[in-house]
C-alpha cells in the first residue's frame, strides 16, 4: 500500500478519550501536501473540524491534529491508524487535556464503500 492509496473520503465512529463507546460520528477527508505527506480534516458530529499533517509507513498512519474547543482554546493530539486496508482503518488517539487513562478509538472506513454496505 502507498499514501496515495490513502487519498480520499471515509466515514468514522469513535470513542472520547473517556472510556465510552462509540459517541461520535463524523467524516475524515485525507489528501497530499506537496512534500507527499497526508493532509487530513475531520468533521466530527457535523460541528467540529480538526484539521491535522501526519505520515505513513509500513501500513500504519500517524497525524498530529488540533481543533479549537471551548473558549476558544485550541487543543493538540495525535492519531495513530492501523491501515487494514485502503479502504478501512482502526486508529487510537490522545489530546493534551484528555483523561491519561483512557485513548480514544476511531475506525474509518472509505466512503463509497460505506455506502454500498448500506445498499
Amino acid at each position: 500500500m502507498s499514501i496515495q492509496d490513502l487519498v480520499g473520503d471515509f466515514s468514522i465512529v469513535g470513542s472520547n478519550q473517556d472510556g465510552e463507546p462509540y459517541n461520535y460520528k463524523g467524516t475524515l477527508n485525507l489528501s497530499l501536501d506537496h512534500h507527499n505527506r497526508i493532509k487530513a480534516r475531520w468533521l466530527i458530529n457535523e460541528n467540529q473540524v480538526q484539521i491535522g499533517h501526519g505520515f505513513f509507513k509500513d501500513n500504519i498512519l500517524v497525524i498530529n491534529f488540533h481543533y479549537t474547543g471551548e473558549n476558544h482554546q485550541t487543543f493538540h493530539g495525535v492519531v495513530v491508524y492501523k491501515c487494514l486496508s485502503k479502504n478501512v482503518f482502526e486508529g487510537f488517539w490522545s489530546e493534551e487535556y484528555g483523561d491519561p487513562q483512557y485513548l480514544g478509538s476511531e475506525q474509518c472506513t472509505r466512503m463509497d464503500i460505506a455506502n454500498n454496505t448500506l445498499n
